[in-house]
């Protein structure tokens, strides 16, 4: 199933796509009891297809994105963890905050957890999840570099709102059953930054989930962004940000494309 979650009027449903324009309604809760209505509804916007519980993310997962940061793998899954105002949507603008000037793109593949889970087993992680979709990790960079800011903030530096935009929709699992096999591309104004895979991540997602669960109780809803490939912006020679009228648009294999607009607020 590939789930979205749109505006039709002044309402909110979940739905299973039948094209750009309109969606079987589904009823009930993709967290608990849903079904498939016979209502066809007309989408007048895409949303986030779901509000995370929480927001946890994984830095330097990838091989090369660590050799391009010029740091070491890490030998435990990294967690940091963005704040709920970050949630933005397919299609939405990303704003430019005044008090930073360098703002960079992080193409991500995001775990959607469907029950409680707690000390699971690698072998049995897989079954913990919901689906998965696509999420733009934003980060001002100097926020989370510069000393002159308390660099090293990763909290502040990835919390800005609007920095994190999911969709356009939720795959289901049982369509995706190794998350670790497909292709992630993320483009610029349409010129390719990032192509990468997720087999190049260091911790795979059974992994992932085996090691949170270990210290934390993943809670249905939560949304975990596993990292993400080489070709970020601060790692060009000279660095790229993005700037006010630009397009950044992240692709995953399976799910589909998530783009969205940059704008000075």
């Amino acid at each position: 199933m590939r789930f979205i979650r749109f505006q039709s009027g002044d309402k909110i449903h979940l739905g299973q796509s039948i094209d750009q324009k309109t969606a079987h309604r589904i009823d009930g809760s993709l967290l608990g009891e849903w079904w498939l209505t016979k209502d066809i509804v007309p989408v007048d916007r895409l949303l986030a297809p779901l509000e995370p519980v929480d927001i946890l993310c994984i830095g330097l997962n990838y091989r090369e994105h660590a050799k391009e940061s010029n740091s070491p793998s890490p030998q435990n899954p990294m967690l940091f963890i963005k704040a709920g105002n970050t949630l933005n949507h397919p299609g939405g603008v990303i704003p430019l905050p005044k008090l930073s000037s360098q703002i960079d793109y992080e193409g991500e593949l995001a775990v959607v957890i469907g029950k409680a889970a707690k000390d699971v087993s690698r072998q049995n992680a897989l079954d913990y999840v919901l689906g998965y979709t696509i999420a733009n990790d934003v980060t001002a960079r100097d926020w989370q570099r510069e000393k002159s800011l308390g660099g090293g903030q990763f909290a502040r530096g990835k919390s800005f709102d609007g920095f994190c935009p999911l969709g356009p929709v939720l795959v289901s699992a049982d369509e995706s059953p190794d998350p670790n096999s497909l292709r992630i591309r993320t483009t610029l104004n349409g010129t390719l930054m990032q192509d990468g895979t997720t087999a190049d991540m260091i911790f795979d997602v059974p992994a992932l989930i085996e090691s949170l669960s270990s210290t934390m109780t993943l809670r249905p809803g939560a949304v975990i962004l596993t990292g993400t490939p080489s070709g970020v912006g601060f790692a060009r020679t000279p660095p790229v940000w993005m700037t006010d009228g630009d397009t950044i648009a992240i692709e995953i294999e399976q799910i589909g494309r998530l783009e969205n607009t940059v704008a000075a607020t």
